[in-house]
């Protein structure tokens, strides 16, 4: 999941709660235009702390994990 989509992913659980960017705008203390350019992915830089409020107050958390590699085209080919 890049940047743009987990706003658009923000964007669909917020609408789920029905939860409104003005409200979620005045409980965090963030402008609402910002997060309604970071759900539409016009804007990436909102800031890490930020996208972290948001999803707390949604209820999300981010699950880190090692990068796994993607295979070579020869190597799917040999399966």
């Amino acid at each position: 999941m890049d940047f743009v989509e987990l706003g658009h992913f923000v964007a669909n659980i917020r609408k789920q709660k029905k939860i409104s960017q003005q409200l979620l705008a005045n409980d965090l203390h963030i402008s609402r235009a910002t997060i309604s350019s970071f759900e539409s992915g016009k804007s990436v830089d909102i800031g890490l702390k930020k996208v972290l409020q948001i999803l707390d107050y949604l209820g999300l958390e981010i699950d880190l994990k090692e990068k796994t590699s993607f295979p070579v085209f020869e190597e799917l080919l040999d399966e």
